[in-house]
């Protein structure tokens, strides 16, 4: 993108930041069932971060892995196509007024866009089976690495802009930020899941959040990139 790449990198946290609460209709009762399976006593709570931790950190690992091929076919494609650069900007733009729309609860488009994971999704999702109930940090990881693919707008938006990185590394920095402004909800979760659904069902911060995304994704639009020139 044209700002510069530590705005990019601080962006794609606020991002993760503001769209989490949706993140938790998808993998907030994953999160919070972790501590369901841990016996109650001394040392829960340091067991119960470690399963956080653990989980969180596959699923942040599964986000870097996709932005890290995405951005290999992306930037070999924009080298042989230069119109492809706009486009993807285009793409990545409107996937974020989407996911605005959709948090704001004015408009559910992009749930069509998260049927695109869906056959993925259908393969791996079996193999979280053998890691249910969770009892060690190593199911924990590996769980998290399998709900990283699980279809959702937020990363498929947060991916688009993932693309328009200059660089391969640079795209998996972002989704790594993007997953560090996930884990204040996700942790929230596991420690009070009641609280955090209660914001998560407030109107207004859930508008809040909608329009903050909108207009990143206006800001990623190729006809704002000219202004910024």
């Amino acid at each position: 993108m044209d700002a510069p790449l530590y705005l990019s990198y601080s962006s794609a946290f606020l991002i993760g930041l503001l769209g989490s609460t949706h993140c938790l209709g998808m993998c907030g009762g994953i999160s919070a069932s972790l501590s369901m399976a841990l016996p109650v006593g001394p040392g829960f709570r340091w067991r119960q971060t470690l399963m956080l931790l653990c989980f969180n950190g596959g699923r942040i690992g599964s986000y870097v892995l996709l932005a890290t091929l995405i951005a290999l076919l992306s930037n070999s494609a924009t080298e042989q196509w230069a119109l492809l650069g706009p486009a993807l900007r285009t793409v990545a733009g409107l996937l974020l007024i989407a996911m605005g729309l959709s948090m704001a609860q004015w408009w559910q488009g992009i749930r069509r866009v998260e049927r695109v994971g869906a056959p993925v999704w259908r393969r791996l999702s079996p193999l979280t089976r053998h890691f249910i109930p969770v009892k060690r940090p190593g199911q924990a990881l590996a769980l998290g690495s399998l709900w990283g693919w699980l279809p959702c707008g937020l990363v498929y938006s947060t991916l688009g802009w993932a693309a328009l990185q200059p660089s391969v590394p640079s795209a998996a920095l972002t989704m790594f930020c993007f997953g560090l402004g996930t884990l204040p909800s996700m942790f929230a979760t596991g420690y009070a899941a009641t609280w955090i659904k209660r914001l998560r069902q407030h109107r207004y911060f859930r508008q809040l959040a909608g329009v903050l995304l909108i207009a990143f994704g206006l800001w990623t639009l190729p006809f704002m990139a000219l202004l910024h020139h």
